[in-house]
């Protein structure tokens, strides 16, 4: 990588900061990395870098650290493009597995990647508003329990077992089922509980006391309609010190785990980059990638941490994740083709 004096004094800065946690001063780079130029040429560089808001300066000392636009030059410019062989044979071992659906292929990658980056990592399918329900399925387990199984056209399945009284039959079920295929069949995902209150009168045309049955369905549709956004390791954000040592800061991220709407808008990206990185007013990095998935649109996974992240690490292992899932999904697909 060949670098002008200032990119590379800005990744040195970047570097100490991510692994020391301390402002950096000019004395401190020479020091640490031998530079061979003098302490009033680095601190002119130094200053030209917060001029251009790459930099900023500390209250509490002389030295800089970087800013959001620092980091993101860094990801975008400066880092070295490496990974983890850990990662590499966790990823390997995963996807030597052929009978891996889109589901847990992504879901486990997600947990290894939140394991191995010490990280909180976020799987975001599609936008309900853009799915629809296109079957509802009875399958009978007992003569007092069945399990229905609702799909939309985004290949997203939701399962629900139920028990039902004795005095309801299992035609009578059916008949309700038959209604909610006839009904609700084409609906968006987005209006399926107005459209399940609608049709409420009619059920009890053949459940009288449908209660069970119709919570079943609704608790089913509510799944459905909330944002498509799964988390793994939220707790090991426990283990990183600049979040877990400040407690408000602590609960603000805890918090925006909590609001799909707003975790969502900051997982959506323009497309425009393999890797988009969103820094809060909360010093929260999210670093995303989007993945190419079968029969569906394009889902985004991504890794929540503190700002001060070993973007070096994490970058690299979300581009290798999101890059072999997609190897994995269009082997699955031509093989099936030729199937």
């Amino acid at each position: 990588m060949s670098l002008s004096r200032r990119d590379y004094i800005l990744k040195l800065i970047v570097e100490y900061f991510i692994k020391n946690a301390t402002p950096v001063g000019s004395h401190t780079l020479i020091e640490e990395y031998n530079l061979d130029v003098s302490s009033a040429t680095i601190r002119n560089e130094m200053l030209a870098l917060e001029k251009e808001g790459y930099l900023e300066k500390t209250h509490t000392s002389s030295g800089r650290v970087p800013s959001s636009k620092g980091y993101r030059y860094y990801i975008d410019h400066l880092r070295n493009e490496s990974v983890d062989s850990r990662i590499k044979n966790e990823i390997a071992n995963l996807l030597s597995e052929r009978s891996l659906t889109v589901e847990q292929a992504i879901t486990k990658s997600c947990e290894i990647l939140s394991h191995m980056t010490n990280l909180a990592s976020v799987m975001l399918g599609p936008n309900a508003k853009d799915e629809h329900l296109i079957s509802v399925q009875l399958i009978p387990i007992s003569t007092k329990t069945a399990t229905v199984v609702f799909v939309t056209d985004k290949g997203y399945v939701e399962n629900k077992t139920f028990i039902f009284d004795e005095d309801t039959e299992i035609k009578d079920i059916e008949n309700c089922v038959k209604i909610l295929n006839d009904r609700l069949k084409g609906t968006s995902v987005s209006l399926l509980i107005d459209k399940m209150e609608a049709i409420k009168p009619v059920l009890q045309n053949y459940v009288s006391d449908n209660d069970i049955i119709y919570q079943v369905f609704m608790e089913a549709f509510l799944k459905f309609a909330r944002e498509r956004i799964s988390l793994f390791g939220k707790g090991q954000l426990f283990n990183q010190e600049d979040i877990a040592s400040d407690a408000e800061k602590l609960r603000r991220v805890l918090n925006l785990f909590d609001s799909p709407d707003e975790m969502r808008n900051m997982l959506i990206t323009d497309g425009s980059e393999d890797i988009s990185i969103s820094i809060n007013d909360n010093d929260v990095s999210i670093i995303t990638s989007k993945i190419k998935m079968p029969g569906q649109d394009d889902g985004t996974i991504a890794l929540v941490g503190p700002k001060r992240m070993d973007y070096e690490k994490v970058v690299g292992a979300l581009e290798y994740v999101a890059q072999e899932l997609e190897k994995y999904f269009a082997k699955e697909r031509n093989k099936n083709g030729r199937d």
